[in-house]
């Protein structure tokens, strides 16, 4: 028995320290790796981007700036054609760079050195399966790979739109001395707002000129793992405050068990103080290796999720520093069983010794309140042992008579005698169970933003690039229920440093095509009106009511008035929803394509080969982005490691208050088997007293996730998408049905324990 206690005690300390070890390893793994990043990719405090200009007029500019440490100049190209290892792409972005300070760091391999050499990005190396030492074709010539970067200003391909490689400018000697983009080093980075806005003054000439801080970088990048860090820290919190709770119900029930020798120590001289370190350092020897176990076997388990979680923010993991997390976590583990386990001991020695000797269980803490025992319901004799006895075998033949159902009330009433463990495990549980929902619900919402553009306010699944006289006879097509044109056009911001933007429209009456959640205001119905996504307001200060002023690809302005914000994914949010004949009167020319919408049940499939038949290359929808794909399933990865972790909890959690349950109960578990009742009889007693621990707490995890955390999360995210965390009938089913699961393997496990046990060593203790 003192065998199974510990291993049972040790299994909270290792399912706590379990979810601690990969909510912590997730967390810091994320909150510093662009830190870490920039800090060794020596990241620019200030990026310019323009229209190709001579460097010696940028330079002049430049120049004449204050608090300039060091300038660097490159050439961008894109919409190259790369080609290497087992990837190609038509929209490379190849940098052509010079002598000095790069920002960025090498991973593999070195840096430039001299002609006929490239760089490339860490996430076209990983996506190409490409290293140092091959070779890639970058429009038509053939380069050798020295060097794989980080380059932290952006994330990595294939969240990125364009695969990245970084040559010698000396391989382009006819690109001449034109350069479009600035890497600028302050002597102090706190004072580059005053740089940014002396830059600003001097920067008139320089058409198409976007100012991008290390700070802002910081700020877009990092958004995607902000949510991500909140979560985890708090799925932790919940973890070790479950284990604090439960170590305490299990040291007070084990201090119980032992206040005779406790009292005999206390009879023979031992100190209170003695006492309360001896429970100490028993709790500590027994939760060190425990908690060193689960802290590590959960780092372990969230490494491989989090490594790709950087990779693909182009970020750089805590490596060993991670350690001295895990070894602060250690300590504070060991700490909490400590005086988990010190605090009854020291509760119980302020009791006279001959109150220890006799093992009263009030001698542990103070009395119960008077409001807290049963109120009698008729008057009863006194309660000697002989009549507690007889009152607990008429409930157990009470209980037989009335079948499976009296022996799971028996086992209800069991385990709500002791009304505060009662409350606090059902506390616990619900919290647990609150954090399953939200991470089932969080985990499905970051799929079908991966998968469903409804997600993201898309009511089309296919894109054909066909001509807008093509809409009649796509509608034609079987399965097909309506097709708009969407026109997207490339323009900037009038009024604004030419801050770039994309106008997308509809045709009249299509504007449900593309309705992204609103943040604020109103739906545009004007033709003069304008939805623009929260990047884009956030940017220029847009707000309903606000004009917006647009620098056309024709040369032409066109101005719109701002009747709503949208939380809008597509182009970081730097996004205007217009009407399609306005573009027509402004003459804006863009991209368009017809946006298919389906009927429920088509078969996709065939209205793609429809499409086809019409001369059209159909493609999906993107819904959060088609290179978000990787990324947000990864995040959902992250989210089920944590929730397999948190069920452990649960898990534990229950077959704690069980075995306590047992425990105490053992004189009528015992006399319950002296009437004929079997492992099956003894189970149903346990399966009631699960249930009534377990149905509580799951209504109080609902009402939790609803009332609080979906709440919580989802204006954590509000930036992302509309989200609506509220679980569905799909999620209640799968929690459960999880902890129904994972009740009837503590039940299970429990059972047996009990049946092991000799009959005659319950029926020695009091009833």
């Amino acid at each position: 028995m003192r065998r199974g206690r510990t291993l049972l005690a040790a299994a909270i300390v290792f399912a706590a320290a379990l979810v601690a070890g990969t909510a912590l390893t997730a967390a810091v793994s994320l909150s510093g790796g662009f830190e870490r990043a920039a800090d060794r990719a020596d990241l620019p405090d200030l990026i310019v981007r323009f229209d190709a200009t001579a460097r010696g007029d940028v330079e002049r500019r430049l120049a004449a700036l204050p608090n300039v440490e060091t300038t660097r100049y490159r050439t961008e190209f894109n919409g190259v054609w790369l080609q290497g290892g087992g990837g190609r792409a038509t929209n490379g972005a190849v940098h052509a760079v010079e002598p000095g300070r790069r920002g960025y760091a090498i991973a593999r391999g070195r840096d430039l050195r001299g002609s006929g050499e490239t760089v490339v990005e860490a996430g076209v190396a990983r996506e190409w399966g490409l290293e140092p030492g091959d070779t890639l074709s970058i429009a038509g010539g053939r380069l050798r790979i020295v060097g794989v970067s980080i380059s932290p200003d952006n994330v990595a391909y294939p969240l990125a739109k364009a695969p990245r490689v970084y040559v010698d400018r000396r391989d382009l000697g006819r690109i001449g001395d034109d350069v479009n983009l600035a890497l600028a080093w302050l002597r102090d980075p706190a004072r580059a707002d005053v740089t940014l806005a002396q830059a600003r003054a001097v920067s008139f000439g320089l058409d198409d000129l976007r100012f991008i801080t290390r700070d802002g970088v910081r700020v877009l990048i990092g958004q995607a793992a902000g949510i991500v860090i909140a979560l985890l820290v708090a799925f932790s919190l919940v973890a070790v405050t479950t284990a604090g709770i439960m170590l305490g119900a299990s040291a007070r029930s084990e201090v119980a068990r032992r206040l005779p020798s406790i009292g005999v120590q206390r009879a023979v001289g031992f100190s209170r103080a003695s006492v309360v370190r001896e429970q100490a350092a028993r709790g500590a020897l027994l939760a060190a290796p425990a908690a060193a176990v689960g802290l590590a076997a959960g780092a372990l388990a969230m490494r491989g999720a989090a490594e790709r979680l950087l990779a693909a923010l182009n970020e750089i993991g805590p490596g060993a520093g991670l350690l001295w997390w895990l070894a602060g976590a250690w300590l504070a583990i060991v700490a909490l069983v400590a005086a988990a386990s010190a605090w009854p001991a020291w509760s119980a020695t302020r009791e006279p010794i001959a109150a220890l000797l006799r093992g009263g269980e009030l001698a542990v803490g103070k009395r119960p309140r008077r409001w807290l025992r049963p109120r009698p319901t008729s008057p009863s004799p006194p309660h000697n042992a002989g009549n507690r006895r007889l009152s607990t075998v008429s409930r157990i033949v009470s209980a037989l008579g009335g079948g499976g159902g009296g022996l799971g009330a028996l086992g209800a009433r069991l385990a709500s005698a002791r009304r505060v463990r009662w409350a606090a495990t059902v506390a616990v549980l619900g919290a647990a169970s609150a954090t399953l929902v939200l991470l089932l619900a969080l985990a499905s919402l970051l799929v079908s933003l991966r998968d469903d553009p409804g997600t993201v306010g898309k009511t089309y699944a296919l894109t054909a690039n066909l001509p807008p006289s093509a809409v009649a006879e796509v509608e034609r097509i079987p399965g097909v229920a309506k097709a708009a044109e969407r026109t997207a056009v490339e323009a900037s911001a009038a009024f604004s440093l030419g801050q770039p933007l994309r106008l997308v429209g509809f045709a009249r009456g299509a504007e449900d095509f593309e309705a992204p959640p609103l943040a604020e205001g109103r739906r545009r119905r004007a033709a003069d009106e304008a939805e623009v996504g929260v990047g884009l307001a956030d940017a220029l200060g847009l707000r309903p009511g606000s004009r917006l002023a647009v620098a056309l690809p024709g040369g032409r302005e066109g101005r719109f008035r701002v009747a709503g914000v949208v939380r809008a994914l597509e182009n970081d949010g730097r996004i205007a929803y217009v009407r399609e004949d306005r573009l027509d009167a402004l003459g804006a020319s863009g991209n368009t394509v017809v946006a298919v919408r389906l009927e429920r049940g088509a078969d996709r499939a065939a209205v793609g080969r429809g499409l086809g038949a019409l001369g059209a290359r159909p493609s999906e929808a993107a819904a959060a982005t088609t290179r978000n794909r990787g990324f947000l399933g990864v995040l959902a990865t992250v989210l089920r490691i944590v929730a397999v972790t948190v069920a452990l909890v649960c898990l534990v959690v229950l077959a704690q208050a069980l075995v306590l349950t047992a425990r105490e109960r053992r004189p009528t578990l015992a006399l319950l088997r002296t009437v004929g009742a079997g492992r099956a009889s003894i189970a149903r007693v346990l399966a009631g007293a699960c249930a009534a621990v377990l149905v509580p707490a799951a209504l109080l995890g609902v009402a939790v996730e609803v009332l609080v955390l979906g709440p919580a999360v989802a204006s954590l995210a509000a930036g992302y998408a509309g989200l609506s965390l509220a679980p569905t009938a799909g999620h209640l089913a799968l929690a459960a049905g999880a902890l129904a699961a994972l009740g009837a393997a503590a039940v299970a496990v429990v059972a047996r324990r009990v049946e092991r046990e000799a009959v005659v060593a319950g029926l020695r203790e009091e009833a």
